[in-house]
């Protein structure tokens, strides 16, 4: 488990994501690219951004985002996805090492 995954905010961001779908999913279509779209974007946002500012940036906005999916049930497997991810954390923290020393 990441860093920014034991933290409780990341936890209820995760959470509120859920919610905020769920809720607007009974909004109607005419709000499909206006309230239902900006609640969503928002949403997700939330959780993001925690992930990104916690840990190694992007990557875990990333992962953040594939866990999202996962759990609104648009893909029911991630593990090809976290087995990426995971290897793409070892190969920045061997990049920063290396970046560090030489300067």
């Amino acid at each position: 488990m990441r860093k920014h995954q034991q933290l409780r905010a990341w936890q209820q961001a995760m959470d509120l994501v859920v919610l905020i779908y769920s809720m607007t999913a009974n909004f109607p279509l005419t709000e499909q690219c206006g309230l239902t779209s900006q609640m969503q974007r928002a949403a997700v946002s939330v959780a993001s951004n925690i992930a990104e500012g916690a840990a190694r940036g992007s990557l875990s906005e990333l992962e953040t985002q594939c866990q999202i999916a996962q759990r609104l049930g648009y893909t029911a497997d991630i593990s090809a996805l976290e087995m990426a991810i995971n290897a793409l954390f070892s190969q920045l923290g061997g990049l920063i090492k290396h970046l560090k020393a030489s300067l």
